[in-house]
């Protein structure tokens, strides 16, 4: 008879690093591993339609209810649970809080923790701490695109939204085109462009320019990379950053996990439409319908309003795991501009969790910990 005992591994933050959640080029092909196996159908999300991004607890502005939380800036609970096949076969759940006012008491505006099952008894294999596990996964699924479709010798970049995600995507950008040595920086306010110049110029000896933009033009007319990191605006996509064709460089790879505008004549012409997974933009629309691009911001949402106005043919927008493995082209040629939209999905976090998990187990890193030795109830 085979045990009952069920034991887990507890993984600190200070355990993750060690496991190796800050290898980046190591996350990118894990990600890259992820998209493939999504493209397949090898998976399972939220929803009846399996492409859920998760369920999300919004609180009222004005409660009935003493002790109730009141609606504020990213004010909120989600949980993100997903199944990944392939050599990962596991389960598990992002489960976070998130109130921007946490910045007051020195704590990231998430706060997150990844519970990884096993996926036939369902029993818990590791409940780790997972802010950075997000971060990083974060900045690997546009790392994708900078692995294939990113100019060899690219050698500007840019950020448009400097903050936490901008840092995640820049690290992971930099890793994969150690050639770059030049970046730009716009913000919504001089304080935070500032900040990020002097932490980039801290951070990457690689870079021997980091230089503050004025506007959105001057920080991309020379960027073969450009990242679109600014988080949406209540005032809806006529208030989200604007790119410009005529501003963007022939041959540039524009990286868009955040809100970002473009013109629709350039969407329908020449841009060509690079996505994550279709599956989650159809979901989005599900859940959103025609408002999805104004409350998320990112891009891909708008191009699928698009196709479903018979104003965009299907063929123009392309899945980077179709990229990934040789079936469309990387870069058909070298004045092309590249748009990739990036949305997110639980199942990146089940694949760099179950990766880190299992380097953990082989070094022993973490605690183990009982949860029984025989259940109670059975």
């Amino acid at each position: 008879m085979s045990s009952t005992q069920i034991n887990f591994r507890y993984l600190s933050e200070p355990d993750m690093i060690e496991a190796g959640v800050g290898d980046l080029v190591r996350c990118t092909d894990v990600m890259e591993e992820a998209l493939v196996l999504l493209r397949q159908g090898d998976y399972r999300m939220a929803g009846e339609n399996g492409n859920s991004h998760g369920a999300m607890i919004t609180f009222p502005a004005s409660p009935e209810f003493e002790g109730m939380p009141k609606d504020g800036p990213d004010r909120r609970f989600m949980a993100m649970p997903a199944y990944l096949g392939g050599r990962f076969g596991t389960s598990g759940v992002k489960w976070y809080g998130s109130n921007t006012e946490n910045r007051a008491k020195g704590l990231p505006r998430s706060i997150h923790v990844f519970v990884l099952n096993d996926r036939d008894t369902g029993a818990p294999l590791s409940i780790m701490s997972a802010n950075l596990l997000s971060a990083y996964r974060t900045g690997a699924v546009p790392g994708v695109g900078v692995k294939h479709l990113a100019k060899a010798d690219s050698k500007v970049a840019a950020v448009v939204g400097p903050g936490v995600i901008a840092r995640s995507v820049l690290s992971t950008t930099l890793a994969l085109r150690p050639s770059i040595d030049t970046l730009y920086v716009k913000g919504r306010s001089t304080g935070s462009t500032q900040a990020f110049v002097d932490w980039a110029q801290a951070t990457f000896p690689q870079l021997t320019k980091v230089a503050a933009a004025a506007t959105i033009e001057d920080a991309i007319t020379e960027a073969d990379v450009v990242m679109a990191t600014t988080s949406t605006d209540a005032a809806g996509s006529e208030a989200f950053p604007y790119f410009p064709k005529h501003a963007i460089k022939p041959g540039a790879l524009l990286l868009l996990p955040a809100a970002a505008r473009f013109d629709d004549d350039f969407l329908q012409g020449d841009a060509r439409l690079v996505i994550d997974a279709e599956g989650l933009y159809r979901a989005w629309l599900e859940e959103y319908g025609p408002t999805a691009y104004q409350i998320l911001g990112i891009p891909g949402s708008h191009w699928f309003g698009l196709l479903d106005e018979g104003k965009l043919p299907a063929s123009k927008i392309e899945e980077i795991a179709d990229i990934a493995t040789g079936k469309l082209p990387a870069r058909r040629d070298d004045e092309e501009v590249i748009l990739y939209s990036v949305g997110g999905m639980p199942i990146e976090d089940v694949a760099w969790a179950t990766d880190l998990y299992r380097t953990a187990e082989e070094k022993n890193i973490g605690t183990v910990l009982n949860l029984w030795d025989t259940p109670a109830l059975a």
